[in-house]
């Protein structure tokens, strides 16, 4: 088995971004557009380091059209495995770190529990995904911690119906239990703040009911709906919970999106083998666990100055 980590870097490319309004771009087009724009860069920048071109490939990489990519640098030269952790690309931790002191920012972490991954390894994906981070940013701790589950959505033809839609998704069960973990996180002082995603009125409600640490943000899509449920608004005034609108995809990675990505196709990276073809890369079944998105917004400027992904991926290779 090997564990796979899959990284952006940091995707403000033109300097620091100035907050004005939210923005449309769904997360998974960024997502997938910054990790190939990363892998590029990486196979570039890696390969042209050693003499001689010595990091290509010295067989052609066949893609998924039956043509060659004949320049594409090997796997092993801009990758790196550290036991059984293979990192893509592979990553400059002696270039990570924030230029301002820590109190100067307020770092939110958004966490992606994918449908294809098991939940009784929700707490091994919150420490991966928190360690790199924090490894990235160069910090100890993060302001905001919001958790999206899978299986819950805010998706109707009007904001009561959505709400009404919302109380039966998820597993209530599941939710609490991997609540409890961030629970622990919060009183250890690693994270200041915890929220969730896609939770109306009643799942609100319930969660509410069961859990130590409360909530301190919900963010809600309202993309297919009106407004935010009146019934929702109250609750959340009551209970002193922000209600936040966001423009993220619950399913981030879904595993065909993951094998195009890592596969030997024109769009992929040439990692891994394409099913029922006989050429390189690794071989066997990739199943993607976990999205993690970070911000570090410096307060006083107004500005995003690190923005980024992590994805961790599970390959089961063939023997």
């Amino acid at each position: 088995m090997t564990r796979i980590v899959l990284s952006t870097g940091n995707v403000i490319l033109s300097g620091p971004s100035i907050i004005r309004k939210p923005g449309t771009y769904r997360s998974n087009f960024e997502l997938t557009n910054s990790l190939r724009t990363n892998f590029i860069a990486a196979q570039q920048d890696y390969a042209v380091a050693l003499p001689n071109g010595n990091g290509y490939a010295s067989h052609p990489q066949p893609n998924g059209n039956g043509t060659a990519h004949s320049s594409r640098p090997a796997p092993e030269v801009w990758t790196a495995r550290e036991d059984d952790i293979l990192y893509v690309p592979r990553i400059d931790w002696a270039s990570a770190g924030l230029q301002e002191d820590r109190a100067q920012y307020e770092i939110t972490v958004k966490l992606f529990f994918l449908p294809t991954a098991p939940p009784g390894a929700r707490g091994r994906y919150i420490d991966e995904a928190l360690g790199l981070v924090t490894k990235e940013l160069g910090i100890s701790d993060v302001d905001l911690l919001i958790v999206s589950f899978p299986g819950i959505s805010f998706e109707g033809e009007c904001e009561f119906e959505a709400d009404r839609k919302n109380a039966t998704m998820g597993n209530d069960e599941e939710e609490i239990a991997t609540w409890g973990l961030l629970e622990k996180l919060h009183l250890q002082g690693q994270v200041g703040r915890l929220g969730v995603a896609e939770f109306g009125t009643e799942k609100l409600r319930r969660l509410l009911d069961k859990v130590r640490v409360r909530p301190a943000v919900d963010q809600i899509n309202i993309k297919n709906c009106c407004n935010v449920p009146p019934p929702l608004t109250k609750l959340a005034k009551n209970e002193n919970i922000e209600l936040l609108t966001h423009h993220d995809t619950t399913d981030i990675l879904p595993s065909g999106t993951l094998r195009e990505l890592l596969g030997q196709g024109s769009q992929g990276a040439g990692v891994l083998a394409d099913d029922g073809v006989n050429g390189s890369g690794l071989k066997g079944e990739v199943t993607p666990e976990w999205v993690v998105k970070y911000t570090a917004f410096v307060k006083d400027r107004g500005v995003i100055e690190n923005k980024g992904y992590f994805a961790g991926a599970e390959l089961t290779e063939e023997a």
